[in-house]
């Protein structure tokens, strides 16, 4: 019978990149659908009910020749479109192929040598042998979610020996949970070198998330999970606060990758990375909002889910139902994707408000040890600090670079500044100004007018961004985060944040107009006006009030002249 489904040419084609020595003959107790035994091939000798055809004539499904043509044509909509419409079985040969081609596209080390993943195993242990001990794990794999998807011990060796090396080939990795799951989960499908090489892609990824690599981001991401749910789940999550007015909303979600990836049954997971390794992180927001909702239906209707049951945790019976979950993989996946006003610009917002209040209040309440210590014992930039922006700058006195430095987020002032253009040597061109500027992250702009008034802003993201495109290649009219600030040091000393940096109300798209720059002008702060204007020859240039920051002109007249513009970057950032 397999044969015949297959093809036996497609079978042991299928069957050498899945060895067996991966998977546990023991998962199909864990599944409900028929069994499958590939008798026809000696590399395959498992018994896994989650490999099966469904039974019954298929629909005609799209062959991955076609995906990767279109992918070779950049036309990511319609991979998306065809991910999210077509229900490969279970047990399809055509993830072999398709979940490495989707991952390689996320690929920032381009041009990585055949046998690289090799050397770095040989760097790492000194063999490329499987050794028999146990391997310890990196300390960003938590230990309690290494879930191995009914890998043998030899398969859990190898996800093991993975994790490493990627741990060894990038350190700036500190906490990322899901990373040891995903990795399990690709060793179904494909060789040990080409999942290192999938998780590569998404770890380095720089358009989209994919995992999370530090507690920072993490909490960040369960939290905007928590926002986006009080607005598309209100009716459950009404539920869940009136039935447990003493349980923390805050304990349900922190927990809520793990009812995707710890509850759900295999055959979902697997149409769900279908999708995640192509749309990135937003396709799991999406599942755990469906999931939430599907709960809450149950818990209407059936006992098992009545609030006596569950009021206790409701995170462990969500994960419990998840174990159970009553719609099939499509349905859950047409769920998810039908929840409107859920884009990815929306989600980044989010995702970008709570980044920036969870630094601020770290910072405020406490921050580090270590990067107070890189300042003074005054709250003031260290005297070499000073020295370098004394011998550069043609606008700031001292007394105005304590003020700025000590508006400067907590974590910069251990850095120290150096000067990246000036009017005064570089010339006044808006295309030097990229050239010079444009890969820095952060970076310090100093006005000075003809009238002697001196403002500008600290902005947080690169000027590169601005050429950066959406998911319908559109350049993003707005850049940066809410780290973003305006000041001014003459005639008037003040500092102007972001307006949501003091609340969780949301205050619409015109307070999130950060930065915006093209090849005629540079922008910072929108909404009723501009804060700073700039023309392309850096010699003309107009203030108003804004939305973004709710700051007055910064001069007074709101016409200005400039004399001189400096921007600064820092050193190690």
């Amino acid at each position: 019978m397999v044969g015949k489904v297959l093809g036996i040419r497609e079978l042991e084609q299928f069957s050498s990149r899945r060895s067996s020595i991966y998977v546990d003959p023991e998962c199909e107790k864990f599944f409900e659908l028929p069994l499958f035994i590939a008798a026809s091939s000696n590399d395959i000798t498992t018994k896994c009910q989650c490999w099966q055809f469904s039974p019954g004539k298929e629909p005609a499904l799209r062959s991955f020749t076609e995906i990767q043509q279109l992918l070779q044509q950049n036309k990511k909509r319609d991979v998306k479109n065809i991910l999210r419409e077509n229900s490969w079985p279970i047990n399809s040969p055509i993830r072999s192929q398709l979940w490495p081609a989707l991952c390689a596209q996320h690929l920032t080390k381009q041009n990585i040598v055949d046998g690289f993943y090799w050397e770095m195993v040989h760097q790492v242990f000194g063999t490329t042998e499987l050794s028999e001990k146990p391997i310890m794990l990196p300390a960003f794999v938590d230990a309690t979610h290494c879930l191995p998807y009914h890998l043998t011990s030899t398969g859990r060796a190898v996800a093991d020996r993975i994790v490493n090396v990627l741990g060894y080939d990038c350190p700036d990795i500190t906490y990322s949970p899901v990373l040891y799951p995903i990795t399990s989960l690709l060793l179904h499908f494909m060789s040990e070198e080409e999942a290192y090489l999938c998780l590569a892609g998404l770890v380095g990824s720089k358009e989209k998330t994919f995992i999370n690599q530090t507690k920072l981001q993490h909490e960040v991401t369960w939290k905007t999970v928590m926002q986006i749910a009080k607005k598309h789940t209100k009716s459950a999550i009404a539920y869940f606060q009136r039935i447990c007015p003493g349980q923390k909303l805050e304990r349900v979600f922190m927990d809520w990758c793990w009812w995707i990836l710890a509850g759900l049954p295999f055959q979902h997971l697997v149409r769900i990375m279908d999708c995640f390794f192509h749309e990135g992180i937003k396709v799991l927001y999406r599942v755990a909002l469906v999931i939430l909702n599907l709960f809450h239906k149950e818990c209407q209707s059936n006992n098992e889910w009545s609030p006596d049951n569950i009021k206790n945790d409701i995170g462990n019976a969500l994960i419990k139902f998840c174990k159970k979950i009553p719609v099939s993989p499509a349905k859950l996946l047409h769920a998810a994707f039908s929840i409107r006003g859920l884009s990815t610009q929306y989600i980044s917002r989010i995702f970008i408000k709570t980044e920036m209040l969870l630094k601020s209040r770290s910072a405020l309440n406490s921050g580090s040890k270590q990067l107070i210590k890189s300042r003074s014992s005054d709250n003031l930039p260290t005297s070499q600090s000073q020295v370098n922006i004394q011998m550069m700058s043609h606008t700031l006195t001292i007394r105005e670079l304590f003020t700025l430095w000590s508006w400067l987020p907590v974590r910069i002032t251990m850095y120290q500044p150096v000067l990246l253009y000036t009017t005064e040597e570089h010339g006044c061109s808006l295309t030097t100004f990229y050239v010079r500027v444009e890969q820095h992250e952060p970076t310090l702009l100093m006005i000075k007018t003809c009238n002697n008034e001196v403002f500008g802003a600290y902005c947080s993201s690169r000027w590169f961004e601005r050429n950066v495109k959406d998911d319908k290649g559109q350049r993003q009219a707005y850049f940066g985060t809410g780290e973003t600030f305006l000041f001014s040091l003459y005639p008037e000393r003040a500092k102007y944040p972001w307006v949501g940096i003091e609340g969780d109300r949301d205050l619409g798209h015109s307070s999130e107009l950060f930065m915006a720059a093209d090849s005629k002008m540079i922008t910072i702060g929108g909404g009723e006006g501009q804060a700073i204007w700039m023309d392309e020859n850096i010699r003309f240039g107009k203030t108003d009030g804004c939305k973004t920051f709710n700051n007055p002109p910064l001069c007074p007249s709101g016409d200005f002249e400039i004399r001189v513009l400096e921007v600064y970057g820092f050193v190690g950032v």
